[in-house]
């Protein structure tokens, strides 16, 4: 911490915080250098606490999530992997239970789609990813390296935030002491640390689906597709029709309106089976199964191909 990055630092604060009609969201320059300074452990802890909560009063701005998305982007880097899907995992539902869409992308993995996860759930009220892969005898990535030696041996990596940018955990974990998210969540979704060919992504609410198209579309991104997922996870329902929204470069945007899957919604009591139980087809269950095809097949969409039948057809193999 220098005298002259904490007073650089402010100027980012003051101008988020002036009041009405001074105060402005960040230019993308500015953003990406606010976020440099972060994750180089520059400006006062007050500062930071500040940033954060203005940054979230003031509301998503496209231009400034890219900033910070670039600001971040060195930091978090896995240079030389080949990754087909981006999947970000950083769900925080209270009600959530297991991880199924981890199940969606192992099972792409097996077909021939390198998926790189990265993530925390460590607000979640569920299982979290890294506690399912546990569970089904696969460790998590410890570095960037580590993550790219797996996507090339097994066509799949789960990497937490931490072991990607330390800094970046330690800012998205400061939701504890603020009781409140900030929009470092936005920006750790659409990372893509890899440069994957598609993404997918999901939302809690939906007013984010806008802010998360609108970045892709800045920043260059290939193809993302965004939807409204439980605990803002990329995983459908399949009791419900789902609106999935799609970034796809050179063509804009489009919105797959998909069809209910199950004729109802599961009982809320129905009690879940063991991950590892489905996963190694130990145990039955149509819901559940029919979300993780449904997932899959969100996730075939993302790429540009398939749909149900080919998703069916991938969870039938794996």
């Amino acid at each position: 911490m220098t005298d002259a990055a904490v007073a650089r630092f402010a100027t980012y604060v003051a101008t988020l915080g002036r009041g009405p009609g001074r105060s402005r969201a960040l230019t993308r320059a500015e953003a990406e250098d606010a976020m440099r300074l972060l994750l180089a452990g520059s400006p006062d802890p007050i500062q930071v606490g500040a940033f954060l909560m203005l940054l979230r009063y003031r509301g998503e701005d496209a231009e400034e999530i890219t900033g910070l998305v670039l600001g971040a982007a060195e930091a978090t880097r896995i240079e030389g992997a080949q990754v087909d899907l981006d999947w970000p995992s950083y769900g925080a539902g209270r009600t959530r239970g297991a991880p199924w869409f981890l199940l969606s992308a192992l099972a792409l993995s097996r077909a021939g789609v390198r998926v790189l996860m990265h993530g925390t759930n460590e607000f979640s009220g569920g299982t979290t990813v890294a506690e399912a892969i546990a569970a089904l005898g696969i460790s998590s990535a410890q570095s960037a390296a580590d993550a790219r030696s797996r996507l090339a041996r097994d066509g799949f990596a789960y990497v937490p935030v931490g072991r990607l940018s330390p800094r970046l955990a330690a800012l998205l974990g400061l939701r504890r002491l603020l009781g409140l998210r900030s929009p470092i969540n936005t920006v750790a979704r659409l990372l893509d640390p890899a440069g994957a060919q598609a993404g997918v992504d999901g939302v809690f609410h939906p007013p984010y689906i806008e802010t998360h198209l609108a970045v892709a579309e800045r920043l260059g991104r290939k193809r993302l597709l965004v939807l409204k997922g439980g605990g803002g996870e990329a995983e459908r329902n399949p009791a419900r029709a789902t609106a999935a929204h799609l970034w796809i470069a050179g063509e804009g945007r489009h919105e797959v309106m998909l069809p209910a899957m199950l004729g109802r919604s599961p009982e809320a009591d129905e009690t879940e089976p063991a991950i590892a139980s489905i996963w190694h087809g130990e145990a039955v269950h149509p819901a559940i199964e029919a979300r993780i095809v449904g997932t899959i097949g969100l996730a075939l969409l993302a790429l540009g191909r398939g749909g149900d039948e080919e998703a069916a057809a991938i969870w039938r193999a794996r």
